[in-house]
């Protein structure tokens, strides 16, 4: 009987081929490529004079730049094409797509325009030099923060940014188009009538945009040490107080989304004289540490 014993199938060990990719690894890289797709459709709004849909269309663009990372450390699907994938769609997202939009918002050259908000050619070819400018400062930080990844780090820079991050750099130029849609399409919160138009026109001024768009560049191409928020850790004793300032900060977007992220545009402009201060003095202790341990040695 024991020749007419039924016999299990032999398996074959499980081997990975290399000409099959699991389906989880083309996820987080559809992620990215939805976002490229929302810095292109914010991009053709801003040509039409859809500046509101614009900046919606790069609100996606930013949330679905954070998640791609996230989901690829999640699925185990990290990648060198998803990497430079991710720089090729930070550069639309928050290089080009901020730097048309301030062009588009500011000259008033969009499509089906009957004039335009600039009448001097000469100041429109200014500032489309300003936007450029900006974007190729965007292009040179993605850049370079690609190399720093292979160089190690020193351990007080563990804690900021070299220079304005992309995403942070978008928010921060486009601060004055949001705050000037928080008046239009608000009928002047917080200010009205006559004073909420001389508002509006400092902020849709050449010179206001031409500013931002050098000057975030600048930050952005700089080595100036930035907040990071993923380092910032929070001890128990300040942990309700934070609780509570979330809490507001997630109550004041529901009431006004875009009067919010305007406001917190500008604060953030503001952090990078405070974070310097912070890195001196980081830095400074470093380098006592490091000087009083090479003493006693």
């Amino acid at each position: 009987m024991s020749r007419f014993r039924f016999r299990g199938k032999s398996r074959r060990p499980h081997e990975e081929r290399a000409d099959r990719v699991p389906l989880r690894a083309i996820v987080p890289n559809l992620v990215t490529s939805l976002a490229a797709c929302a810095g292109i459709t914010s991009i053709a709004f801003a040509s039409e004079g859809r500046f509101l849909d614009a900046l919606w269309a790069l609100l996606i663009a930013c949330v679905c730049d954070g998640m791609d990372g996230r989901i690829a450390r999640l699925l185990k699907a990290s990648s060198k094409l998803g990497a430079e994938l991710d720089s090729l769609a930070d550069f639309v997202n928050f290089g080009v797509a901020p730097a048309m939009y301030m062009f588009f918002w500011l000259s008033g050259k969009t499509f089906g325009a009957e004039a335009s908000a600039i009448a001097d050619p000469r100041v429109v070819r200014v500032l489309l030099g300003c936007a450029l400018f900006y974007a190729m400062c965007d292009c040179f930080r993605l850049a370079r923060f690609n190399t720093m990844l292979e160089q190690p780090a020193i351990p007080y820079w563990k804690h900021f940014f070299t220079g304005v991050p992309a995403p942070g750099g978008c928010w921060m130029v486009l601060t004055p188009a949001i705050l000037y849609q928080v008046l239009e399409v608000g009928n002047g919160i917080l200010v009205k009538g006559e004073g909420a138009a001389s508002i509006q026109a400092v902020l849709h001024h050449p010179v206001t945009g031409m500013f931002m768009l050098l000057f975030v560049g600048a930050l952005m191409a700089s080595r100036l040490p930035t907040i990071s928020l993923k380092s910032i850790k929070i001890s128990r004793p300040y942990l309700p107080l934070a609780m509570v300032i979330l809490l507001l900060l997630i109550s004041c977007m529901f009431i006004n989304f875009w009067l919010t992220m305007g406001v917190l545009g500008a604060l953030y402009i503001l952090t990078v004289p405070l974070t310097g201060m912070i890195f001196l003095k980081v830095r400074a202790k470093y380098e006592r540490d490091l000087t009083s341990a090479a003493n006693k040695v």
